[in-house]
């Protein structure tokens, strides 16, 4: 990650801050944090992750906050462990424990046959402690309230469910098994934890998750908060979106063009949004076809 922002004296200070969270810090904590790292209140987060998570977390700060609109649909890499033979009513550790059933029936190879079942293009219900609102209010807060919950499934891709490690606990009565989980957003690794269980008749939580990648960004280019606070850095807003977008080199007339707001001829790719550089490499805009012109979604250098 390199230190420091755009070039191009306007976007002095907009970049993305790829943050390794600490477990036990809400989203909410790393964005009021790099609030006064960066020294600006314009600044917002793509993907919010549990108390109980760990890992990547983009963070925008000035313009570069217009980029998260498109990272918050990026596919997401996790590393959990879920533990077999006990229910929560959180569907993770930090919740109360509302069954608990022995697993030590269960087998190595009907667990990988469930998480083969679980992978693809699945319908799933969320976490019923979950940020999805009902009727204006907060799944999570009637769930503590003490009122029932019940979301309907959604369409998810969980594109890889891979088992590393099977641990019996507790003479085997429990089990805790190590995965990795590729999917698109909106997928809820809780509530894979929890369909994994009952796939198996004996229930299931997470215990452990740590996010390790949002679309191109990775946890090998990410920083602790504390890293952040002896020297605060961003991913410039011109980097950030070379690796977001497919990209598109503009000639000084077109930069010029979409200055103004004004359409220039279309994108090679119909429907994929581009982002748009000037000759010096600094990235004009974000681009998508329309009516057999490139059309500007959003303009960072304006005339």
């Amino acid at each position: 990650m390199k230190k420091g922002a755009s070039t191009d004296q306007d976007d002095v200070g907009s970049g993305l801050v790829i943050v390794d969270k600490p477990q036990g810090w809400t989203s909410h904590d790393v964005v009021g944090r790099t609030r006064r790292l960066a020294g600006t209140r314009k600044v917002g987060h793509a993907g919010t992750l549990d108390p109980l998570a760990t890992g990547v977390l983009v963070v925008g700060v000035n313009k570069a906050t217009r980029l998260l609109t498109y990272i918050v649909g990026a596919t997401k890499t996790y590393e959990a462990t879920i533990r077999l033979g006990e229910n929560t009513v959180t569907d993770d550790a930090e919740g109360e424990l509302i069954q608990s059933r022995i697993a030590a029936a269960v087998t190595e190879e009907q667990i990988h046959a469930e998480v083969t079942a679980l992978t693809g293009d699945i319908d799933q219900v969320p976490s019923s402690v979950s940020a999805i609102k009902v009727n204006g209010e907060r799944s999570y807060a009637r769930v503590r309230s003490g009122q029932e919950v019940d979301l309907p499934a959604r369409p998810v891709t969980v594109s890889r469910f891979e088992v590393h490690e099977v641990r019996r606990l507790r003479g085997g009565k429990i089990q805790d098994v190590d995965v990795t989980v590729e999917c698109s957003s909106g997928t809820y690794i809780r509530a894979l934890a929890r369909d994994l269980g009952e796939h198996l008749g004996v229930g299931g939580h997470l215990t452990a998750l740590r996010r390790t990648r949002v679309g191109p960004y990775g946890i090998d280019g990410a920083r602790t908060m504390e890293q952040l606070a002896e020297e605060f850095g961003m991913l410039p807003l011109d980097e950030a979106a070379r690796a977001l977008f497919e990209n598109r080199e503009l000639s000084a007339e077109e930069a010029t063009e979409l200055s103004f707001g004004r359409r220039i001829s279309p994108n090679p790719h119909d429907d994929v949004v581009t982002a748009a550089f000037s000759p010096d490499g600094t990235c004009v805009a974000l681009l998508k076809n329309k009516s057999g012109a490139a059309k500007p979604e959003i303009v960072f250098v304006t005339a």
